[in-house]
């Protein structure tokens, strides 16, 4: 399964927002607030309960300046998967970003997660942009 967001632009340069997620404890500002618990970071990455106690491990894969952030499951993750965040530098203080996200999980599995993470994305998303506004 491959999910991917639509391009968002963010008002602020590719190098700021990069530095930003690069930092596993701000993730924490991008997330539904409502529908997460038990946030944790440190430099390797961060995890957290989405709602029905299912934990979400995020751990730093590789980081290309400026460009794209890479990241996947830890093991506690209900299935194994990555995150990929790309970012383009558009102008001088704005850049354009989206996520991709792949899973290896069956149709049953696919049928369960995909909305909720949809959602789960646009929020980020939304979120990013306001941290920028």
């Amino acid at each position: 399964m491959l999910l991917k967001t639509d391009p968002a632009t963010v008002n602020a340069s590719a190098k700021t927002v990069f530095e930003f997620l690069s930092d596993s404890k701000n993730i924490e500002h991008l997330l539904p607030a409502d529908k997460i618990s038990d946030f944790k970071a440190d430099e390797e990455g961060c995890s957290f309960k989405a709602q029905g106690g299912i934990v979400i491990p995020l751990i730093y894969v590789s980081k290309d300046a400026n460009t794209k952030i890479h990241m996947k499951s830890g093991d506690k993750a209900p299935f194994s998967y990555t995150l990929s965040i790309i970012l383009k530098e558009t102008g001088e203080s704005s850049c354009e970003g989206h996520m991709e996200f792949e899973a290896n999980i069956n149709m049953f599995m696919k049928m369960m997660v995909e909305k909720p993470l949809t959602s789960l994305f646009v929020v980020m998303t939304k979120n990013l942009q306001k941290q920028f506004d």
